[in-house]
């Protein structure tokens, strides 16, 4: 599934040609994806200008003039393609301007597309709960410590909660943890105030570097020009059980399940 640095690696490729242009016309290829298209979705696109393209946990936002943005999610396989040769088989919501086409191609069909009003985006059920983003200013090792007071759930965990940080998956919060050095297993409330600040850095840190990066092409992602990201070469941990530990410390990186979910990390140093 692509996470938050390849949903914000799509939103910056897509805000390149699409921001500030008019949509001349919206094609459904189909009546649904994950869920129903809106009902009148294309309708209110038609002749509506894109205001601002942004991002809000794992989802794409797509602004426009008339006080409607579309909310869109890449499920597990979709993505966004700019100008292709020919229409594909699994390219089921198109926009056009004038200069460019922007296809929607998602081959499972998890993803899903949403039209709600801009000014009620923060009750859209989705977002209504959520935390903070964590590249965003509220994103601190105090923020941390309140949340996490008082719980004994693996800390892994409940980073993926996505009430405690929006967006966080499981490729970055095992980078994350391990460039902290803390143990996936540590209950959440006993990790320290110092530990957390670290975890913050190192959160911004994986964050930023997988955004540069281009996001981390596992499965079927690339990005809208069709580039694949890089990141997953920069892998510290993520996959690499019996790899040594980067670290150079002698550990040699485990797995376990945490959750239903894999993590990896190196017992010598996350403590």
């Amino acid at each position: 599934m692509p996470e938050l640095p390849e949903v914000e690696t799509t939103v910056r490729g897509l805000a390149r040609y699409l921001e500030g242009e008019r949509l001349e016309r919206v094609t459904l290829g189909r009546p649904d994806m994950r869920f129903p298209f809106p009902q009148g979705l294309a309708q209110s696109l038609t002749g509506a200008e894109v205001t601002r393209l942004g991002r809000r946990a794992k989802y794409g936002l797509v602004e426009t003039d008339r006080g409607d943005t579309m909310v869109f999610h890449l499920g597990m396989s979709g993505r966004w393609r700019i100008d292709p040769e020919e229409p594909g088989k699994h390219d089921h919501l198109v926009l056009e301007t004038a200069a460019h086409r922007f296809a929607l191609n998602d081959p499972r069909r998890f993803g899903f597309v949403d039209l709600v009003r801009t000014t009620e985006l923060g009750a859209w059920p989705p977002f209504a709960a959520m935390g903070p983003e964590p590249l965003g200013p509220d994103f601190t090792a105090a923020h941390l410590r309140a949340a996490l007071a008082g719980r004994k759930q693996a800390i892994k965990l409940l980073l993926l909660d996505q009430r405690i940080v929006a967006g966080l998956g499981n490729i970055y919060v095992c980078e994350a943890l391990w460039r902290a050095g803390i143990g996936p297993r540590k209950p959440a409330g006993g990790v320290s105030l110092a530990a957390l600040a670290r975890l913050v850095a190192s959160v911004r840190a994986v964050l930023d570097e997988a955004i540069e990066a281009g996001g981390s092409t596992l499965r079927d992602f690339a990005r809208p020009d069709g580039e694949l990201g890089y990141f997953s070469k920069r892998f510290d941990v993520y996959g690499r059980e019996g790899a040594d530990c980067r670290r150079g410390d002698g550990g040699t990186v485990r797995r376990i399940v945490q959750g239903g979910r894999s993590t990896w990390y190196c017992p010598r140093c996350q403590h």
